[in-house]
């Protein structure tokens, strides 16, 4: 799989019956986990569970809401008509436990016609219309995906041109280094000649070979590189990799930081803010890839 995939998208589909509309929609934004959100008719809340089980099948990450909407069509709308038959029943049950428990309470209008199938001639069908609504999720999960590996290829794109970017600083600083230290050798060997009277060339020495490998960036450098090198190659595989990226943009920072730390040249320092401000601009996108 090599597709990246962003945390933000959006699709949505409508459907039309004889008795009325149907419409499905997604929307996504970036969040640390899987959040799923439904906002569904009462009559389509018995099939949340399998509209998540579809979703987290598909998604890693991302806060998404799932909303469902239906329209009845107006010949749909038909006046409830009471169960005769079924009121009739309750009437006798009610009128025999009161003969038996003369203080219990009486059935009111009120749970009467609360009663399951007491208000019969169900004028939907909501078993097909549960059925739909899966399919239709079905649907508009592939145009969310789709919407979703766009956007996600854009956020790519991005990461690629300004992980070129490190590596052009990389190559432009690494060739200085031996100079920089070089000179920067030189100019403190006569500065410390001049602070001692009575100079000890050799403790000069040392103290100038100790003080120069402090400042040598060589692995920082070669860690930058190594870093840029594995960040091409998850992108290049694709798939849930988001976590993965952000914590290789701290590794990044962190090799940045000590170079910046280090530098003991105006050039050298500007290569360390230009890396920090790609990085950065770096881990901004990373926080929208799933």
């Amino acid at each position: 799989m090599s597709t990246i995939y962003s945390m933000t998208g959006y699709a949505t589909a409508a459907r039309e019956f004889a008795y009325g509309a149907l419409s499905v929609e997604l929307r996504s934004v970036n969040h640390r986990y899987l959040d799923i959100q439904f906002r569904l008719p009462d009559d389509l809340r018995g099939i949340e569970s399998a509209l998540r089980e579809m979703l987290a099948a598909k998604l890693n990450r991302g806060k998404v809401e799932c909303r469902v909407s239906f329209a009845a069509a107006p010949a749909a709308l038909k006046a409830p008509e009471i169960n005769k038959e079924l009121l009739l029943q309750l009437t006798a049950l009610n009128a025999r436990v009161k003969s038996a428990l003369p203080e219990a309470a009486s059935l009111s209008a009120a749970d009467l016609l609360r009663w399951p199938g007491m208000l019969g001639g169900e004028t939907l069908p909501i078993e097909e219309l549960k059925n739909a609504c899966q399919e239709q999720l079905g649907a508009v999960l592939e145009d969310f995906a789709a919407a979703r590996a766009r956007e996600g290829e854009k956020l790519k794109a991005l990461l690629l041109e300004r992980a070129t970017g490190v590596e052009k600083l990389v190559a432009e600083v690494a060739p200085r280094m031996p100079q920089v230290i070089a000179s920067f050798r030189d100019k403190l060997q006569q500065r410390l000649k001049e602070a001692m009277a009575n100079g000890d060339d050799e403790r000069i020495r040392q103290e100038i070979v100790l003080f120069a490998n402090k400042i040598d960036v060589d692995e920082e450098l070669t860690r930058l590189t190594a870093h840029i090198s594995e960040l091409r190659r998850i992108l290049a595989k694709g798939g849930a990799v988001g976590k993965r990226l952000d914590f290789l943009m701290q590794e990044l920072n962190r090799e940045a930081n000590t170079l910046g730390s280090k530098a003991v040249d105006v050039a050298v320092t500007q290569v360390a803010m230009d890396l920090k401000l790609l990085i950065e601009q770096m881990r901004e996108q990373i926080q929208n890839i799933e």
